[in-house]
């Protein structure tokens, strides 16, 4: 039978077994660096086409714990135990599209790695081009106000024989 947590109750764990780990480090009952950590989940589908499903599927829903990876990718209790559910749902027979709605309906659209398009997405998606589109416009800005600035500032004679003499060029006057 599989388990499938919520995130609250996944937290606990994961608590818990920090907790244990200290405790068990201070008393010098483990070795340091070791961990108390769950197993990584085997493939248990005799079928290497469902597994090959399993995989693909597991690389469109986000880890809820990791957050910056799929589920395929880590190795968190939850992440495991969402693999795990996410191959019986194959196994049953349910298509890609009922189990990642299951699973939006279950922990929300966060769970999915590529967001869909929508209105609650549309910052998510538009945001980097946007954040583009604005340096441009600074950008462009801070070159034309530059522009006028050194195109107005008028250099009176003395000043421009001397930098001319800085330069070591002659003057239009001398030849």
């Amino acid at each position: 039978m599989i388990h499938t947590l919520n995130l609250r109750q996944y937290q606990s764990r994961a608590l818990l077994r920090s907790v244990l780990t200290s405790a068990c480090l201070a008393l010098g009952l483990l070795a340091p660096g070791a961990t108390l950590s769950a197993q990584e989940a085997r493939p248990v589908a005799e079928d290497p086409a469902l597994e090959k499903k399993v995989i693909t599927l597991s690389n469109e829903l986000r880890c809820l714990v990791c957050q910056n990876q799929t589920i395929a990718d880590s190795n968190a209790e939850l992440a495991v135990d969402l693999r795990n559910q996410v191959r019986k749902q194959l196994s049953e027979g349910k298509s890609d599209r009922e189990i990642l709605d299951y699973m939006v309906q279950r922990y929300g659209e966060f769970v999915l790695y590529r967001p869909p398009f929508n209105y609650k997405t549309i910052l998510l998606w538009a945001g980097p081009f946007l954040l583009l589109l604005i340096a441009m416009f600074i950008l462009i800005q801070q070159i034309r106000t530059r522009h006028k600035h050194l195109a107005s500032e008028e250099f009176n004679p003395t000043d421009l024989s001397r930098a001319k003499a800085l330069l070591g060029t002659k003057s239009e006057g001398q030849s």
